[in-house]
């Protein structure tokens, strides 16, 4: 695929783009910012520092661009509201402002905001500047998410306790190879990473004698277990953060198919969402590479020539090839993340 191909690429279904809060008294202002950031941001404004924290409380922004000098509440009355509350002290606010002495620059961040651009401003300094602080932000909010599936995990694990091995970890590491060489977005791949391990989380939900049955599955029995994708999505919820939201997609529709012969909903081609796209690739080819009691591991090459079997049938083929161009790092996390079973060393 192309540069401009791979660009243009879904890579998240809903959109997911940093929300940021615009707040300037002059319309003039606010129509320059909107042209420098709607490309990259879904924007709020606000014209005055009272409507300001009313748009805060209805939707919290991920970022708030302030000035200081309006009428009514200032800039600086605006930081320390926000600051005062439990609920809003952790949204970061860059004050974007004419006053450009450095005692100025000195107030706002003792105020607590996390920078500080003097108009007129440089738009390419101003994205950049942006751009640093929601990754910090974001750093953060994956971070609290982890912890938030960690105590729903918690939650599910009276069920019963059915991982195996490594295998979680090893194939959210092929699916941010896969997405990496398909020229996704680092942030794409961050979320793609700590959402992975939850692809089968419905598999919780299912009994223990059809899901630890040594057998082949008869008819009833497989329509039991066919419902994890399901049972994982209802675990996961409606959680608001992306992580969730995506680890939630990834549950129910890496199970779906190319060409639509998949499950739950015979989803098919770009119908499923490009998460779950990649993580099907990943999922697969370290059950075969892997060793279990009742089968030996698989090469490498020999897992990656199954998959370019089932290309545009149960996979995606861009994703297969994807993989197969990071083979020297698929070996390094194998390495690093190998199972206790001894198996054969992979190709």
């Amino acid at each position: 695929m192309t540069a401009t191909e791979t660009a243009s690429l879904p890579w998240s279904s809903v959109d997911d783009r940093p929300r940021l809060l615009l707040v300037d008294d002059e319309p003039a202002n606010l129509q320059l910012l909107k042209r420098v950031l709607e490309a990259d941001y879904r924007l709020a404004f606000a014209r005055s520092g009272e409507e300001a924290l009313a748009r805060v409380q209805s939707a919290p922004p991920d970022l708030v661009v302030l000035d200081v000098m309006m009428p009514g509440l200032t800039g600086h009355d605006v930081i320390r509201a926000l600051k005062a509350a439990p609920g809003t002290a952790s949204i970061p606010v860059l004050f974007c402002t004419a006053l450009d002495q450095d005692e100025d620059e000195a107030l706002g961040l003792s105020l607590g905001a996390v920078d500080y651009v003097a108009k007129p401003i440089s738009p390419a300094v101003l994205k950049a500047r942006i751009r640093t602080h929601l990754r910090l932000v974001q750093r953060g909010e994956i971070e609290r998410t982890r912890l938030e599936l960690i105590h729903r995990l918690g939650r599910a694990a009276e069920f019963k306790d059915n991982e195996t091995g490594m295998h979680v970890i090893r194939m959210s590491h092929f699916s941010r190879l896969a997405a990496e060489a398909l020229g996704a977005p680092a942030a794409f791949c961050d979320v793609l990473q700590a959402a992975a391990p939850m692809h089968d989380i419905g598999k919780i939900g299912i009994p223990d004698r059809i899901l630890l049955k040594p057998g082949k599955l008869d008819e009833a029995e497989w329509a039991v277990m066919r419902r994890h994708p399901e049972i994982g999505a209802e675990i996961l919820g409606d959680d608001p953060s992306p992580l969730i939201r995506m680890a939630r997609r990834i549950s129910l529709e890496h199970h779906e198919k190319w060409d639509g012969s998949g499950y739950p909903n015979a989803l098919s081609g770009e119908a499923i969402s490009v998460e779950a796209r990649l993580v099907a690739v990943a999922d697969v080819f370290d059950a075969l590479t892997s060793a279990r009691p009742y089968k030996a591991a698989w090469t490498n090459d020999a897992a990656l020539g199954y998959l370019r079997e089932q290309r545009g049938r149960h996979f995606w083929p861009e994703a297969v090839e994807a993989l197969s161009t990071r083979l020297d790092r698929v070996r390094e996390v194998q390495a690093a993340f190998a199972d206790a079973i001894e198996s054969p060393d992979p190709a």
